[in-house]
């Protein structure tokens, strides 16, 4: 594979010498050589290694896999057919949706549905730009991309047999209830086609506009309606709620094939209009170049040496997954489509995402881009403000103008509480953003007949209301109650932040109180967080391995992975448990019990195990760093060694679970920097085991650098930090630290500490 190249070519190096604003073309390519957009396609990553530019609505990539949950992404690292090139697609997530606008090159074929195949050494993808040899057709394919525009090179073999399949029928994961509803399509003029696609899937209520031109006219055009040619007539405007192929034959030319293909959240206007503003030529190498360049700006912005090469390779990677979600879902000319299905125009200032995978991202993703791009990490704030003025709920999983409601809780305020925590709510709103929490945080019957018959009526569940009604969820009422109640305790937490931010005194008070809600759950026996039943009983019999995907009391997990999930309270958690002696022994447990899941129908989000320790789900994201409030941290720095390690490699399955639209990424970023925040909404940052030698990062400040000695694979024990020449009495940071600038200097051993104090 090419890792190999890279690794040999690297050495030790890291982006300081080679990725400068300055830097040649040739230095350019080297930093993002360290990228490697085939990590995570294999295993249960569910990422893609197409082409497209940071937070972009165009992810044009190859779909080889579209039934099953390796479909999430359209792609899996394992097969060798590909069914279409198609512009849109999640990064990572555990549930498929998109794959809007397919095309397909093919020659000599004469199936209403053809259908490549391909080597695994032909195809290669660096950030911006993919390519693959198809050889039952003999095409060799290049794609890369503008934020709305996507572009193809198809380079034909037979020059007299150059076709293309525009494939409206095609859907990722049709198995999984996602379907096509209708089609508008038009042919415009001999090398120009546009229309409208509408699907049902995740996104109850999706459309994608397109227009497309090829760089050369259409010979012929053959239109299949339901599976059956037309032969009648050639029909230049169609609706149809069939499924609709088009093929296209060119003249017979011995040169290469080029299509643009524009796509719009709003209408095939706003689909023209993006092709003029960012692709009016066809310079393919330029876009290339281009894309190039935005890439090693966007991934320069931190600059890292390491010990280890395969460190930097899963490190860039990794940072270039925290840039795929969210995307921008909005046009050139401002217009986008809100949440409440309108057309709306954006502000100046304003730009509109789409794709928030919250419950996952809340964690790592959100707080990392508070420190490396600040301006975005406020902008996304204020997407979720929109989408609450538009929709009188704050969205937790919006996807493509869609409430979903994947996944637990309201993570939503938590970014929000965060941003407030971090100063970078300066100016806006909070009364409102109050509001906002408190009106997602309780049972909404008005949004329940509103969303009833659509898929977004999943993000109305009675979780609210009983823990509104009772102070807890009653487990023989409503599965997943243990899951539920704990991160709507953090969440609470949360509101009431923002409230006492927004001088809503009684709000922050009646929202704190709400924050101790954990306490119900915690049985004093057992330690762990435990079901409650509606007489107020704990559930038995009690099996803490126990799991049953989305029937059981915890969301993909079991009480193992949830009992620690008390970030906003954790010396009140620590005093209920019996200290942090105790504390330490419970995560000593936690880590060396043995891994053994028990449950005909486990959920198969439970990977990555070290014990019950569970990195391939976010729930267990947190816990190695927990030793910090112990009196051995360097508990944690051993099983956070042993993580980055073990479930981070430089192999298409060197993602232990979903990629999660960044989550993953982050956390190891994040973590390889050598610190991580146990809460969003308390600005403080654990130290942890870095795996890096020298960092600079940009801050407000300057520049924040941390500079690591005696670091090598041996040497994982953490035996002195300081803080702009300071020693620092504990392990953690504080957020001002880090975005005033300065130099946090830590030092490594091979020797566990005599003596380490945390919390």
């Amino acid at each position: 594979m090419k890792q190999t190249l890279i690794l040999l070519a690297a050495a030790s190096l890291g982006c300081f010498a080679s990725c400068t604003q300055s830097a040649k073309q040739e230095q350019v390519d080297d930093c993002l050589s360290y990228v490697d957009p085939f990590i995570g396609t294999g295993f249960h990553g569910h990422t893609f290694p197409g082409a497209t530019r940071p937070n972009a609505l165009v992810q044009l990539s190859p779909d080889t896999h579209i039934m099953g949950w390796d479909a999430s992404s359209g792609y899996h690292y394992d097969d060798n057919r590909i069914y279409a090139f198609s512009h849109t697609h999640l990064s990572g997530t555990g549930v498929g949706d998109l794959g809007d606008v397919a095309l397909l090159p093919f020659s000599g074929e004469d199936s209403i549905k053809p259908v490549a195949t391909f080597k695994k050494e032909t195809e290669k993808a660096t950030p911006g730009h993919y390519a693959v040899r198809l050889d039952n057709f003999g095409i060799d394919v290049e794609l890369t991309s503008t934020d709305r525009v996507g572009f193809h090179k198809y380079t034909y073999d037979n020059p007299e047999e150059r076709r293309v399949m525009l494939d409206l029928g095609h859907i990722l994961q049709p198995d999984w209830g996602h379907r096509l509803v209708d089609n508008d399509y038009l042919f415009v003029n001999d090398s120009t086609v546009e229309g409208t696609i509408h699907t049902q899937g995740w996104a109850h209520h999706h459309s994608v506009s397109y227009r497309i031109i090829f760089s050369e006219p259409i010979e012929t055009v053959y239109q299949y309606i339901g599976g059956k040619l037309r032969t009648d007539s050639l029909f230049l405007r169609l609706h149809t709620t069939e499924d609709l192929k088009l093929h296209y034959k060119f003249p017979a030319k011995d040169q290469p094939l080029y299509a643009k293909v524009a796509i719009s959240p709003v209408d095939t206007e706003g689909a023209e209009k993006n092709m003029t503003v960012e692709l009016p030529g066809w310079n393919f190498d330029g876009i290339c170049k281009e894309s190039a360049r935005i890439w090693n700006e966007a991934l320069n912005r931190v600059q890292i040496e390491s010990f280890d090469p395969h460190v930097l390779v899963n490190f860039y990677t990794a940072l270039y997954h925290t840039m795929m979600a969210p995307y921008m879902y909005q046009d050139v000319d401002g217009r986008y489509l809100g949440m409440d299905k309108k057309i709306h125009h954006a502000e100046p200032g304003y730009t509109n995402y789409s794709v928030f995978s919250l419950w996952d991202t809340f964690r790592a993703l959100h707080p990392l881009m508070t420190i490396i791009q600040p301006e975005r990490a406020a902008d996304w704030g204020k997407v979720l403000i929109q989408g609450y003025k538009e929709g009188s709920i704050l969205p937790k999983w919006p996807l493509a103008s869609n409430y979903t409601g994947c996944m637990v809780g309201y993570p939503a305020v938590s970014v929000l509480a965060d941003l407030v925590a971090k100063g970078l709510a300066e100016g806006e709103d909070l009364k409102t953003w109050a509001e906002a929490g408190a009106r997602s945080s309780v049972y909404r019957a008005d949004l329940a007949e509103k969303f009833k018959g659509t898929r977004e009526l999943d993000l109305i569940t009675r979780h609210t209301y009983y823990k509104e009604k009772y102070g807890f969820v009653p487990a023989d009422s409503i599965p997943e109650s243990v899951s539920w109640g704990l991160e709507m305790a953090y969440e609470d937490w949360c509101i009431s932040q923002i409230a006492a931010k927004a001088g809503k005194t009684e709000l922050a008070n009646a929202y704190a109180e709400k924050g101790n809600y954990y306490k119900r759950y915690l049985d004093p026996e057992t330690k762990m967080m435990r079901p409650i039943m509606g007489d107020g009983s704990f559930r038995t019999p009690f099996n803490p391995r126990y799991s049953a995907h989305q029937k059981s009391d915890y969301t993909e997990g079991n009480a193992f992975q949830w009992s620690f999930f008390v970030p906003h309270d954790m010396d009140n958690f620590i005093a209920a448990i019996g200290g942090k002696q105790e504390l330490e022994t419970r995560l000593d447990t936690l880590f060396t019990t043995s891994s053994q899941i028990d449950g005909a129908e486990a959920s198969g989000d439970i990977t990555g195990l070290i014990g019950q320790y569970a990195h391939g789900n976010e729930p267990s994201h947190h816990m190695a760093y927990l030793y910090n409030w112990t009196d051995a941290p360097w508990k944690g720095q051993e099983r956070l060694d042993q993580i980055m390690k073990d479930f981070y490699t430089n192999k298409p399955d060197g993602i232990i679970g979903n990629e999660d639209c960044g989550q993953m990424s982050a956390w190891y970023v994040m973590s390889a920097l050598g610190f991580y925040q146990v809460c969003p909404g308390i600005p403080v940052y654990a130290l942890g085991r870095p795996m890096v030698t020298h960092a600079k990062l940009p801050v407000e400040g300057g520049t924040f650098e941390i500079i690591v000695k005696n670091n090598s694979a041996e040497n994982k024990y953490l035996v002195e930090a300081t803080l702009n020449g300071t020693k620092l009495s504990t392990p953690f940071i504080q957020h001002s630290d880090i975005v005033k600038g300065g130099t946090l200097v830590l030092t490594m051993s091979n020797q566990k500490p005599a003596v380490q104090t945390g919390h």
